[in-house]
């Protein structure tokens, strides 16, 4: 049988087809614009997402049996706001992760309410990235909009809906919604009362390994598919990642180097970090996790890249560096402000310690280890509460550069793992799909025959040493320019 995994990202839906033994039979990608309709806001039309994700269907079967085509399963960009009104048509383009319009409706519910009742209520503090201070500004700013909300639903669920006809989601993205209680995975009467929203505006919550239906008769014959395909809910990107990448097992740790930069470590008991600096979110499998997330990993590599040098070559820009650890180059990596653990709009990016003697090959060399470093943070926080972590499986793009990979190793100072698939979320999504149409008794049954581990790094002594050194300067340049950054805001 053949399952297909759905991973609906910022830029671009990729789809993947996979076979029952784990094989990837082809991959697809379909890209959809952005929009900024102002500074710091971002948003995308769900109908882009339709319809990009049909087109992609249809190349990605092409020559293949679609009779065999048994489920159908989803990772997706998370906090997205998606809302429909009684005719299940969208009200307004999505206002996704990304955007940092929401900070009066964060300072609201962290200070008016108190980060406190928030925690309390959903195991997470509020930021602009999250679902109910989007609400709270349609309900403030768009308020004829917000009387017409029937649905509220994040994007992945809408390729469902659209799908199946059911108006579902799955516990580990609504997690990150600030609308759902984690640790009884259901929605919290006190954040709908606080948002003025009814428990039948929300989604039907499922595991994220279960069928929410089948295909609908129009969807089944948009797709050219059989009626009997199952939907199966998926996850958010990052727990469909961490699926991807098999990170399941209590303590077990992955780092994501992708467009945002992720610290995933899965655990099987619900647990809260005091500060909130971590995020404690259901996981795909049934369980939990911690997440900490930065907004800019190997995206920032990619800005420099492509923006600044000017070229598409990343392999021989990284070809110059050979002295780890000797670079007096530092780089704060905060190209869209940042969440974990400084939870500030306001950062920004910043190159500290040029001199006259510095070269592009110490610039790429310091975003490399910036973004590392300031993942490194957020391993930390883990570190501090008892998780005690010696080795991590790497994914995303930046894992493709065995240097990055090196850096890694050395500044966490853990062994990285890495993996036969390199493609996280939609790996990740076609394995639940398997699971949900019962292939696997369980998602760590699928994983455990169907993940490998193929190579890992080791730390270098001599670099694990001068990269501690580093990254102890590195902490003290954030809080020094904290208020520079406010005063360039302003």
């Amino acid at each position: 049988m053949l399952y297909v995994g759905v991973d609906l990202g910022t830029s671009s839906v990729k789809l993947l087809l996979m076979e029952e033994n784990g094989e990837i039979k082809n991959i697809v990608t379909r890209e959809y614009p952005l929009y900024f309709p102002k500074p710091g806001w971002s948003e995308q039309k769900p109908e882009d997402w339709w319809e990009q994700f049909v087109s992609g269907m249809k190349e990605l079967l092409d020559g293949f049996d679609r009779s065999q085509v048994d489920g159908i399963s989803f990772g997706g960009q998370m906090h997205g706001l998606v809302i429909l009104d009684r005719d299940d048509h969208v009200l307004r383009p999505a206002i996704l992760w990304n955007d940092g319009r929401t900070q009066e409706e964060c300072d609201y519910l962290n200070i008016t309410v108190g980060r406190e009742k928030i925690s309390a209520y959903t195991a997470n503090m509020a930021l602009t990235g999250f679902t109910a201070p989007k609400l709270l500004w349609v309900k403030k700013h768009e308020p004829e909009i917000f009387t017409k909300i029937e649905k509220i639903m994040l994007p992945k669920d809408y390729l469902a809906y659209r799908l199946s006809g059911v108006h579902c989601t799955d516990v580990s993205d609504a997690s990150g919604m600030l609308l759902f209680d984690v640790k009884n995975k259901c929605w919290s009467k006190e954040m709908m009362d606080i948002v003025g929203i009814r428990e039948e505006q929300l989604a039907r919550v499922f595991e994220s390994y279960q069928a929410v239906g089948t295909l609908t008769a129009q969807s089944a014959a948009e797709l050219e598919l059989p009626e009997s395909v199952r939907v199966i809910a998926g996850a958010g990107d990052n727990a469909a990642g961490a699926v991807g990448t098999g990170t399941l097992e209590h303590g077990m740790c992955s780092v994501s180097l992708g467009t945002s930069g992720t610290v995933f470590i899965a655990t099987d008991e619900f647990a809260v970090d005091a500060e909130n600096a971590m995020h404690s979110f259901a996981h795909a499998n049934g369980r939990y996790h911690f997440l900490g997330c930065m907004l800019s990993a190997a995206s920032a590599n990619k800005w420099w890249m492509d923006e600044i040098i000017g070229t598409k070559d990343y392999p021989k820009e990284q070809e110059g560096i050979r002295r780890l650890g000797d670079n007096q180059v530092f780089f704060l990596p905060y190209l869209m402000g940042e969440r974990t653990p400084h939870n500030n709009p306001n950062a920004r990016g910043t190159f500290v310690g040029m001199t006259m003697d510095t070269t592009r090959a110490d610039m790429t060399e310091a975003v490399l280890e910036g973004v590392t470093f300031a993942l490194r943070d957020a391993l930390e926080i883990a570190r501090s509460f008892g998780v005690k972590i010696e080795r991590v499986r790497l994914n995303g793009g930046g894992a493709k550069s065995p240097l990055w990979c090196r850096i890694v190793a050395n500044i966490m100072n853990v062994k990285v793992d890495k993996i036969n698939s390199a493609e996280g979320p939609g790996f990740g999504a076609a394995i639940l799909a398997a699971v949900g149409c019962g292939r696997f008794a369980s998602v760590e049954e699928a994983a455990a025959k169907l993940i490998k581990v193929v190579s890992t790094t080791e730390q270098e002594q001599e670099l694990v040493e001068k990269y501690e050194k580093k990254y102890q300067v590195f902490r003290k340049i954030y809080p020094a320019l904290r208020p520079v950054y406010d005063e360039i805001v302003k």
